[in-house]
């Protein structure tokens, strides 16, 4: 998950033409236009630091983190076994570690920042309302600002004791670390790591999900398939993220709860949402889905207007790539994809069939019409995801407006 940083260049090269119609359609490069891109310097990070995080994991002169000085977000993340060719012995558990770190209290002074975002947003100068919504909008956006700290490393602590080094991490401050032998556990399981010293990590511990082998896995993508998000508009995008309280798309976490009963799979939310936004996702995600892995796009550290281009610049590659690496983890699962009209999830699932045979067994794609700009689109054309879904039977792949048209169809999904 830790991958290279996309940077601009590069999610501009990955942008598909349809992606850069709507953009242009819904306004998007002129508010990115007016956004601050640098809300964070490299210049604030010490400069031995800065050069030597260019040997990444390998980095020898990288420190421990202090919890006077640092603050560590250790993300959830899905323990699998190993494909080992025709053994027909169970490997060892192993799972890959990511964690991000980052100067403490270094977000503090946002006011300017968060003045422009409210005046983008057409937030009046007065009324009942304001002071909350400056607040809120302080809040969210401090994750933004943070000074990312490189060339630093944390240990952390499992259950029965036992203790491992996380880490250093490089240029993006973000570490990523394949751990293996952690003992017997059964799937379903989860188990809490925690960092050392614990207020080091004020999010709290990682989440740590046992998947094995075989069974179901549900790959989700998250905005506008499950939270209210308002892809299709960037006004909406900033202001369902900066200001609005999280809302679940209505009858969504009654369908998840439904599919975890019947299916126990292992859950993945994927979204091209930055990881800028773990912290306000997370508490969102677990209050009304299964609990996962939440997979994000390590795009716009210390840049605001990256985090709407990372939201709808090439996510096809981006979402295929990230479950090419499932697919590693897990290739002999059953998957479960679901996604909506407003991105580019019905080409990637459909990519991910073709590539992959026999390992998504069914894809729900949410044809979100309750937007604004997906008119002034063909997003929702016949056309579009009958290209998306080339050579992907009818039967596998299913559009819905309303999460009740799922239940028959998922209920089948039982006895495959």
């Amino acid at each position: 998950m830790a991958a290279n940083i996309p940077n601009l260049s590069q999610r501009k090269f990955e942008e598909t033409e349809g992606e850069r119609e709507a953009r242009n359609a819904a306004g998007f490069p002129d508010v990115e236009g007016s956004l601050p891109k640098h809300i964070g310097s490299r210049f604030n990070i010490p400069f031995l630091d800065n050069v030597s995080s260019f040997f990444g994991n390998k980095n020898v002169l990288a420190q421990e983190v202090d919890p006077k000085e640092h603050v560590v977000w250790l993300l959830d993340n899905t323990a699998y076994r190993p494909v080992l060719g025709s053994s027909e012995e169970r490997p060892p558990w192993e799972a890959e570690f990511v964690a991000a770190y980052f100067t403490k209290d270094s977000g503090k002074d946002v006011s300017g920042w968060v003045a422009e975002i409210a005046d983008r947003l057409g937030l009046g100068q007065h009324g009942d309302n304001r002071a909350e919504e400056m607040a809120t909008i302080t809040k969210r956006l401090i994750p933004f600002v943070n000074t990312i700290q490189p060339a630093r490393f944390v240990n952390v602590r499992f259950p029965n004791g036992e203790t491992q080094k996380l880490g250093p991490g490089g240029r993006n401050a973000i570490s990523s670390d394949i751990v293996g032998t952690m003992g017997n556990h059964q799937d379903g399981v989860t188990l809490e790591v925690t960092a050392i010293p614990p207020e080091v990590a004020p999010y709290g511990p990682m989440l740590m999900h046992f998947a094995e082998p075989r069974g179901w896995t549900v790959v989700s993508d998250i905005d506008d398939s499950i939270k209210i998000t308002m892809t299709m508009s960037p006004i909406g995008i900033l202001r369902s993220t900066f200001v609005s309280t999280p809302t679940p798309i209505t009858g969504m976490p009654e369908l998840y709860k439904h599919i975890n009963g019947l299916l126990s799979p292992s859950w993945f939310y994927l979204s091209a949402s930055p990881y800028n936004l773990y912290t306000f996702l997370r508490p969102f995600l677990h209050q009304y889905y299964p609990k996962g892995t939440i997979i994000l796009r390590d795009a716009s550290w210390m840049n605001l207007s990256g985090f709407l281009e990372s939201l709808t610049q090439g996510t096809e590659d981006y979402k295929a790539g990230r479950m090419d690496k499932i697919h590693g983890w897990l290739p002999e699962r059953k998957v479960l994809c679901v996604g909506d009209s407003t991105q580019s999830d019905p080409e990637a699932y459909g990519d991910m069939y073709r590539k992959y045979p026999g390992w998504v067994k069914a894809i729900f794609i949410r044809k979100v019409v309750d937007v604004e700009g997906m008119q002034k689109t063909d997003k929702n054309s016949p056309a579009r995801f009958e290209k998306a879904f080339k050579d992907v039977p009818k039967g596998v792949w299913k559009l819905f407006e309303d999460p009740s048209e799922l239940y028959a169809t998922i209920d089948l999904l039982k006895a495959l």
